[in-house]
């Protein structure tokens, strides 16, 4: 009970300046939190979150909480069940006490809507804490709540992350199920892009949810019944690392190149074998995905507002579609696809020569609100690459910037299932840095 206390305390004392809690639940996880209290009385226990006070992004349906995905056709949508990460959470004894903002629909790279507003980064509050899973990882990083569920289709949870320094996940397409949330299993080409994943201070908590989450719901037929993670059995000492810096299609700030550069020469220090080396074919890649994007994700996102009851999207979903197709029936030629295909081949092929990849969570550290309203794909590319991919990709805080003390943060990716690979990496990085770093509010 006095942890859930703890934390909607902090909510209530952090909110009004970063307004990343937009639901806060502090009647119902006060009366959970004491069944459980009551229960661990009796030496019985829920699960591995028993009395954790979580948080959850406000584009996962939670029972009996207002959940809107950002958009006005949901303004008062109050789901009926919980989607099946969250219910696996609670299964496991977490106790809700807040959902987070999101851009409408999760497009964008600015947490901001016409319902809730604007999400401030809790480290500078004149500066965004990125998208789409902006609010989740404000609430985290202010200490609001200790783990959250995010989305990530482009990016959308590690790019905030980074900016807030909290540690985050995007697992590999197919391990957990986007069933009940705002962008669900079942649309079509873009399917593989989109991913549930944990979000906390630290990187083993993110294992421990990810273990919780992953698997088959009966529902989202891409789940695969994969064997759950778990890096204390990976020997970090045989794994061949490539790193880079530039990708060729962004340029990189010079804050997180140093910081890239740094951590590389750490783990060569410590023994680990580390080399530089690129992906093959980033423009490439990066030039498909937007070819894909903007062929369908524009026709996808308004199927999305009508079935939503949304007449009104809001200005960022707009510019969204000003970068999309107008075609409200898109037909995306089979030769988009097979080269994608190749190029995942040819990435599945450089990865024989290496077990993980250390690489940017970002071209940027967290810019004034507003500085991304002109960005494109492209200035995703270090992150959206990966969701193309389907591969698994963590980051992790790594540093803080010499100019305006912010957190700068890593990206560890490996191949197709193998988490266990990018979370042993990451606890490595962590493990000499202290990590996360609690904001000054």
């Amino acid at each position: 009970m006095e942890i859930v206390e703890a934390s909607l305390d902090r909510i209530h004392e952090v909110n009004p300046i970063i307004n990343a809690a937009v639901q806060i639940v502090s009647e119902r996880a006060c009366q959970e939190a004491e069944n459980l209290d009551r229960m661990a009385a009796q030496g019985r226990f829920r699960g591995p979150l028993h009395g954790v006070p979580i948080s959850i992004k406000d584009s996962l349906d939670t029972e009996g909480v207002v959940t809107t995905g950002g958009t006005l056709g949901r303004k008062s949508f109050v789901p009926l069940k919980d989607a099946p990460v969250v219910k696996r959470l609670r299964d496991a004894g977490a106790v809700l006490v807040a959902k987070t903002n999101t851009p409408e629909l999760t497009l964008g790279g600015e947490t901001d809507n016409l319902i809730y507003g604007r999400t401030n980064n809790p480290y500078d509050l004149k500066r965004s804490p990125g998208g789409s899973s902006g609010g989740s990882v404000a609430l985290v990083a202010a200490g609001g709540s200790a783990l959250e569920l995010g989305s990530d289709t482009g990016g959308s949870i590690r790019e905030p992350a980074h900016l807030c320094g909290v540690a985050g996940m995007k697992p590999t397409s197919g391990r957990t199920p986007r069933t009940g949330h705002i962008i669900p299993y079942g649309t079509g080409v873009l399917d593989s892009l989109t991913q549930i994943g944990p979000i906390a201070r630290y990187v083993e908590d993110l294992e421990l949810a990810l273990n919780l989450i992953c698997g088959p719901d009966g529902r989202d037929s891409s789940v695969i019944p994969m064997p759950p993670t778990n890096s204390d059995e990976v020997d970090l000492n045989n794994l061949r690392i490539a790193y880079y810096t530039e990708n060729g299609i962004v340029p990189l700030d010079k804050e997180i190149k140093r910081v890239i550069l740094h951590t590389a020469t750490t783990l060569d220090q410590e023994g680990l074998r580390i080399e530089p080396n690129t992906l093959p074919n980033m423009p490439r890649m990066a030039d498909l995905l937007g070819e894909l994007r903007k062929a369908a994700t524009g026709a996808a996102a308004r199927r999305l507002l009508k079935q939503y009851g949304t007449t009104q999207p809001g200005p960022d979903l707009n510019r969204y579609f000003d970068n999309s197709s107008l075609d409200s029936n898109p037909k995306v030629d089979t030769s988009l696809m097979e080269s994608i295909d190749q190029e995942r081949s040819n990435a599945l092929a450089f990865m024989q020569n290496y077990d993980a990849i250390l690489c940017p969570p970002s071209h940027a550290l967290a810019r004034p609100h507003g500085a991304s309203v002109d960005d494109n794909y492209e200035h995703w590319s270090y992150l959206t690459l990966h969701n193309l991919l389907g591969w698994p990709a963590s980051v992790v805080r790594a540093d803080t910037s010499d100019t305006g003390k912010l957190p700068v943060g890593v990206q560890v990716v490996a191949a197709p299932w193998r988490e266990d690979i990018v979370l042993a990496l990451a606890k490595k990085i962590e493990t000499p840095t202290g990590g996360y770093q609690p904001p000054e509010i």
